[in-house]
């Protein structure tokens, strides 16, 4: 299933993806089996791959397809565009691989490739666009599946990012950054900018049957839609615990865990401190025993939280 392969891709290695690919294969073999999955289930299979607006997007997608398109993807790109989840790229990864239609994807590989070939300065991710003129231009006009699966090889195998083979390369002879010896100067790249650090609380609160208080996050934004623990914000301001207590969904007698969590996401790094409560009266909310915590759709930092709250 190209599209699905697609999605999880995005921004994510092969081998990562790999075991989680088989695993959706295996659970809904087919767009309209995705379409009627519980959305809690697929998040929960999603887990640990990141980027969850992508699994909410795939099931609005597969609803999609299969409610509105009798369970077949549109070929043209212009169309797929149209589909939740779906940009320019993978609309026109999928356009190309799976129906064979006149569409140049370009990845990271893509790019790697082109800018040594043609010796593009255009800073990334600027490059982009020029490097998809040049993609289009190169289109054959038949096979454009093998031609963009051929590229993306290329780059994967040959044409890597800091030990190219270039003796191995079919364009070897033509490519203008190996004729100057300055392959692994492209693609050219912005400066790098120093990721932020954020800070937040995690609030830890049991009840008398030893159940942790959980909670949904909301749909927007990050980690939406997935389940973890209450706390405060994230953000750059160091917060003390008598301050985050303040926060907590109840007053009362808060103690700080010696559990410290550190996580890192595409834009900041987040450092986490808890603070553990222990509820003596009835409180609705959704509840779980730490060993049933696997039952859940706990993103990675969860459960780092969870690993660092074990006795």
């Amino acid at each position: 299933m190209v599209w699905l392969a697609e999605i999880m891709l995005q921004q994510t290695t092969c081998a990562a993806v790999i075991p989680y690919f088989e695993n959706f294969t295996r659970k809904w073999p087919t767009v309209k089996a995705l379409a009627k999955a519980d959305t809690d289930e697929v998040m929960h299979a999603w887990a640990g791959l990141g980027y969850y607006a992508r699994a909410r997007n795939m099931v609005k997608c597969a609803k999609d397809v299969a409610e509105q398109r009798q369970g077949q993807f549109p070929r043209a790109e212009e169309d797929l565009i149209e589909l939740p989840g779906i940009g320019p790229y993978t609309a026109a990864a999928i356009a190309a691989i799976a129906f064979n239609g006149p569409s140049a994807p370009v990845d990271g590989n893509v790019i790697r490739v082109l800018t040594r070939l043609y010796a593009i300065s255009d800073v990334m991710p600027a490059n982009k666009a020029v490097v998809g003129e040049f993609a289009k231009a190169m289109l054959p006009k038949e096979h454009s599946g093998d031609f963009a699966e051929a590229l993306m090889d290329l780059g994967a195998t040959v044409c890597k990012p800091k030990n190219p083979k270039c003796k191995d390369c079919p364009w070897e002879a033509d490519c203008m950054a190996c004729i100057q010896d300055e392959a692994t100067t492209y693609p050219k790249k912005a400066p790098k900018v120093e990721k932020p650090t954020r800070h937040g609380w995690v609030f830890w609160i049991e009840n008398t049957e030893g159940r942790v208080l959980l909670e949904r996050r909301p749909e927007k934004g990050l980690l939406g839609g997935m389940i973890g623990f209450p706390g405060t914000l994230w953000q750059d301001q160091v917060l003390s615990a008598e301050q985050a207590a303040r926060q907590a969904p109840e007053l009362g007698d808060w103690k700080r865990s010696e559990a410290q969590i550190s996580h890192t996401f595409t834009h900041f790094h987040l450092r986490l401190n808890v603070l553990v409560f222990h509820l003596d009266k009835d409180w609705d909310g959704l509840w779980s025993r730490p060993s049933d915590f696997g039952t859940h759709a706990l993103p990675s930092v969860m459960q780092k939280i969870v690993e660092a709250m074990k006795p």
